[in-house]
């Protein structure tokens, strides 16, 4: 996979092509990333990207010609046809349904904006979609871009060094994630559920299921009210989940 990135902050992308998950994902070749600085296609001495909003107000505004130039020089490097995504407050809420969908393609182009934002006409002649992590304001594009991008690379073949990890996160199948237990079996008065050292993998598999409904129930119930599909089996679950936990608040 392609991943290019316009950025004036080229240097912040190294905490993802050099560390962890992405960063082997870079070194083995599962994934070329190329970041471009709009300040480099600047055409004055002091290499401006940025200008005073029209109709007054503070802050400023990104450029159209270096946003526009630097875009051009990177789809040269890159395969035809990668979509241009703008991270912006104003875009849609990324969701794991977008993430598995950006991991089928051979390439994208991610746009990350800086100051008061970019000139409008930008995102309307280059912009193929606008994206955001969530309803609240960061200093730039950068780190809603490398969120993406960190999600999209651990669902390419090869980058996990276990395949079923990826399936198993939370939101893969519209749930949060079950909780995890390691050694020691106790840490002070709390123990490993029993169920977990069984060693019967299918009654581990049910707990680990109904764990998950019930944990997506008491602190994410809007996901189950717009989108999670369960079959019959989860439903059953979740109605004893439920009823456990009245039980308990009694």
């Amino acid at each position: 996979m392609h991943i290019g990135v316009l950025s004036l902050f080229p240097g912040m992308f190294a905490a993802l092509t050099e560390y962890g998950v992405s960063g082997r994902a870079v070194e083995q070749g599962l994934l070329d990333v190329s970041v471009v600085n709009p300040r480099d296609f600047t055409t004055d001495k002091h290499r401006t990207v940025d200008d005073k909003p029209y109709g007054g107000g503070p802050g400023m505004v990104m450029k159209v010609q270096p946003l526009a130039d630097s875009l051009a020089h990177l789809k040269e490097r890159m395969p035809a046809g990668a979509p241009v995504v703008y991270l912006s407050p104003q875009g849609q809420r990324i969701t794991q349904a977008a993430v598995e969908r950006f991991s089928t393609l051979p390439a994208v182009i991610m746009v990350a904006g800086r100051y008061e934002g970019v000139d409008e006409r930008f995102i309307e002649e280059h912009v193929d979609e606008e994206w955001s992590i969530g309803d609240f304001v960061v200093s730039g594009g950068e780190i809603p871009a490398m969120l993406l991008m960190d999600a999209v690379i651990r669902l390419l073949p090869g980058a996990l060094g276990d395949e079923q990890s990826a399936q198993q996160d939370s939101f893969s199948d519209g749930l949060l994630d079950y909780p995890h237990y390691t050694r020691p079996e106790r840490v002070g008065e709390r123990q490993v559920p029993s169920v977990l050292m069984s060693g019967d993998h299918e009654k581990i598999r049910q707990w680990r299921a109904e764990q998950a409904l019930a944990r997506t129930w008491q602190r994410r119930p809007d996901l189950l009210e717009s989108g999670a599909e369960l079959n019959e089996q989860q439903s059953k679950m979740l109605a004893h989940a439920r009823q456990q936990t009245k039980v308990e608040d009694q």
